[in-house]
């Protein structure tokens, strides 16, 4: 876990031996799990703890220290509970909500939560755009994260919602971001969103050009947001 306790180090966060030996049983559980059902296409002992669990920990960048330890967070579109399992593991006082769409992968983190002795995790089965509307759930976190789920205009409509007035949504993106920034403006600011910051991860464990896209919450999202299961992605609010 080399590679990972440096990142780490770098991004203010110094792993326990107890943590690091929660991110060996997971990497452990995904690998083996991935057998049976479509987890990551990633296996790589290396390759995972830099581009899953250290990407996942970059969200932290994006956090103000004196909230590390209260913060209500969702993850949209979790997959393999990245990246809210790898926060989690680090800053153990969060509550984190996981939203996944599949059953099985649904049942692989609640193997792993048991495994990894986590507390204060819920983990919900559907889709955002269905959860979104439950009063439950609607402007009620601090920390809305997603990464690899959907272009961002797509995804400002599948995470703002979540989002309350004076929260932040965190975009994890990679490559040339610029044009889907630009088309995403519309989306953003129609669903109460105010562009923060695009912040650029320099660490030298990564090997690309990674991103935070930085959004605050400043208004509710109209209420007829996010649309149906689908139409987000199909028919994006776009400039």
């Amino acid at each position: 876990m080399e590679k990972l306790i440096s990142g780490a180090q770098k991004l203010g966060l110094y792993l326990s031996r107890e943590q690091l030996e929660q991110f060996h049983i997971y990497y452990h559980e995904l690998v083996d799990w991935n057998r049976k059902v479509n987890l990551t296409s990633m296996t790589d002992y290396d390759e995972v703890q830099v581009k899953h669990f250290l990407d996942s920990l970059t969200v932290s960048m994006a956090m103000k220290s004196e909230d590390d330890s209260c913060l209500h967070i969702i993850d949209i579109g979790t997959g393999a509970g990245l990246p809210g399992i790898p926060l989690k593991i680090a800053l153990a006082g969060i509550r984190l909500v996981l939203v996944e769409a599949t059953a099985k992968k649904a049942d692989f983190l609640r193997h792993l939560i048991t495994k990894l002795g986590l507390d204060h995790i819920e983990i919900i089965v559907g889709r955002a755009e269905e959860i979104a509307h439950d009063t439950r759930y609607r402007e009620s976190f601090d920390l809305v994260l997603s990464r690899a789920v959907a272009l961002l205009p797509a995804l400002a409509e599948l995470t703002l919602p979540f989002c309350k007035i004076g929260g932040t949504f965190v975009a994890q993106k990679k490559g040339d971001i610029g044009s889907e920034l630009n088309k995403a403006q519309r989306a953003i600011t129609m669903l109460g969103g105010r562009l923060r910051e695009v912040k650029s991860i320099g660490l030298p464990e990564f090997d690309d050009k990674r991103f935070l896209i930085i959004i605050d919450k400043v208004s509710p999202a109209p209420h007829r947001y996010p649309r149906r299961p689908g139409m987000p992605a199909k028919r994006p609010i776009t400039s």
